[in-house]
């Protein structure tokens, strides 16, 4: 759809203060040209075509703050393990899966709970339940693989490998592996047999594919990042943050964008590893100058604080539960303050991966020591905060840092089972986990995301998690309301990602980019809300997503 067109008759939702409602919406090259009355926008686009929302909701379209496009796009092919659970039912879709592919060199399984076998996964269980090919599964958190022993061995990894800081090979009492693969180096050559290593590149090892992959490999990376923009646009996502990638993936993009197939606006970071030099910042430097239009941009530099609390790679002021473990920081905290102060002179925007209390504070100190440059609006980010200490939840809008929070995350709340709280968090740091009322009270900038394929990507399904998440036991009800929900997932999501001139807020002058919901999302039970569908999906002006009830 590129001709003039209005919105009418819609339930209109527009997160711009100044008008926060109206009844139409009217847009032309990639526009918003009139937001109002039926009248109002009908005289501002005379000729325009009409579409009858039907009493539906409408909203600026989704801001996804935090999630893995290429990854996602990639894996939706793989064999998917999400809510299964016993050694039959693995086995069974494993056999099922092998049937299908017999030629794949290995068969990718994602989304297999810690839990999936009710103890610790071995390679002698996945040998158990496929021991002539190699197979793999990756948990939903993405940090931890388990390979039989046909993966391992074809991998080189049988007899374990010396892996960076924080990565590991886990052995068994044996002396050979025990299966176990935790964060991205560890698991890295187990990917690579599936020919899909160097789309990992990046967010594992922050460099670029060498030799440069085939225009023959391109294009069939181009189309996995294109099935990922389809599954996005399906809900109702018209710009998004994607937290891995590289030169690489910016290329892709560009190239989908001149192919007229890029349906979101996306932008890209550089990651910085604990091994690199600062000066590898020229890179990110490069590609923020490169890559600054409005559906391509860099300009952000990603890093990684701990690991995940399931597998207790996570670095927690305290010991995890019957355990002396409390993990460590990725980065040793002094030469973190010297890297942020570095990227803050730079003028770039900083996105930290934090997860326990220990990582969230040391990454805090980080951003506090970056303010000796003076650069007071670049809006550095902390992705996750899934555990903090009280002490510094006032840090966060003290020093003007954005929580980029992702309501599924906590257990009870949506995908995630609540019994794996008693084993990661202590009980008497319930109160602490999974703050986000807490740190919008505080006055804190929130973004909300999914963290796909971490979890399902469905925003209505996310604003549902935020809306009725469970009380933990001794802590303060952290249910969000609708209004401030769906802030986050649009206004709040653009300001983090410096998008707030282009998108976030239906207002005259912005990008044409909305979301038709199929229902009226004020007036459906909180319950309900992830059932409800996606009508129409509009990203600068040209649909991108388009339901069966809309005309």
């Amino acid at each position: 759809m590129t001709e003039p067109t209005i919105l009418t008759n819609a339930v209109v939702l527009t997160m711009d203060a100044a008008r926060p409602r109206a009844e139409a919406v009217g847009f032309a090259a990639g526009r918003i040209v009139a937001v109002g009355s039926h009248a109002e926008v009908t005289a501002a686009l005379p000729d325009a075509r009409v579409i009858d929302a039907g009493g539906r909701s409408l909203l600026p379209g989704f801001v996804e703050s935090h999630l893995h496009l290429v990854l996602g796009g990639a894996e939706l092919s793989q064999l998917q393990l999400g809510g299964l659970y016993g050694f039959d039912a693995l086995h069974k879709a494993f056999a099922d899966y092998a049937a299908a592919f017999p030629q794949r060199p290995i068969l990718l399984a994602q989304g297999a709970s810690y839990e999936i076998l009710g103890a610790p996964v071995t390679r002698s269980d996945l040998d158990r339940v496929l021991p002539d090919r190699p197979i793999a599964m990756m948990s939903p958190d993405h940090h931890t693989v388990w390979a039989n022993t046909a993966a391992l061995t074809a991998a080189g990894l049988l007899h374990g490998a010396k892996m960076p800081h924080g990565h590991e090979v886990v052995m068994a009492p044996d002396g050979l592996a025990s299966g176990e693969l935790r964060e991205f180096e560890a698991f890295g050559p187990i990917l690579a047999l599936g020919g899909e290593a160097h789309l990992q590149l990046g967010i594992a090892t922050g460099a670029e594919p060498s030799p440069w992959p085939s225009e023959a490999m391109r294009a069939a990376d181009r189309d996995k990042v294109a099935a990922g923009l389809a599954h996005c646009a399906a809900h109702g996502i018209t710009s998004m943050v994607n937290m891995d990638g590289n030169r690489y993936t910016c290329e892709l993009l560009r190239d989908l964008e001149a192919e007229g197939r890029l349906t979101a606006r996306v932008k890209v970071p550089f990651h910085f590893k604990p091994h690199m030099d600062l000066a590898e910042l020229d890179r990110a430097s490069a590609m923020a100058a490169e890559y600054c239009g409005e559906w391509v941009s860099s300009g952000f530099v990603k890093m990684f604080m701990d690991g995940v609390v399931d597998s207790r790679t996570a670095f927690m002021l305290h010991p995890y539960p019957d355990s002396d473990i409390t993990g460590a920081p990725l980065f040793d905290p002094a030469r973190f303050r010297e890297i942020c102060t570095e990227i803050d002179r730079r003028g770039l925007q900083i996105a930290v991966h934090a997860i326990g209390d220990g990582a969230v504070r040391t990454t805090i100190d980080g951003y506090e020591a970056a303010q000796s440059t003076g650069n007071r609006d670049l809006r550095h980010r902390i992705e996750h905060i899934e555990l903090i200490d009280p002490a510094d939840i006032a840090r966060i809008p003290a020093l003007g840092i954005v929580a980029s929070l992702q309501p599924p995350h906590a257990p009870g709340a949506m995908d995630f089972p609540m019994s794996t709280m008693g084993s990661v968090i202590a009980r008497d740091r319930w109160q602490d986990a999974y703050l986000c009322r807490s740190l919008v009270e505080a006055g804190a900038k929130v973004a909300f995301a999914s963290d796909w394929p971490v979890t399902d990507v469905s925003v209505l399904r996310g604003v549902q998690a935020a809306l009725t998440r469970p009380t933990y036991e001794g802590a303060a009800n952290q249910q969000m309301g609708l209004y401030e929900t769906l802030y986050a997932y649009t206004a709040g999501g653009a300001w983090a990602a410096h998008m707030e001139h282009l998108t976030g807020r239906l207002m005259v002058g912005l990008a044409a980019d909305l979301v038709l919901l199929d229902g009226n999302i004020e007036t459906t039970a909180p319950q309900d809300l992830g059932n409800m569908g996606i009508a129409l999906t509009i990203a600068g002006g040209k649909i991108t997503y388009q339901g069966t009830r809309v005309g």
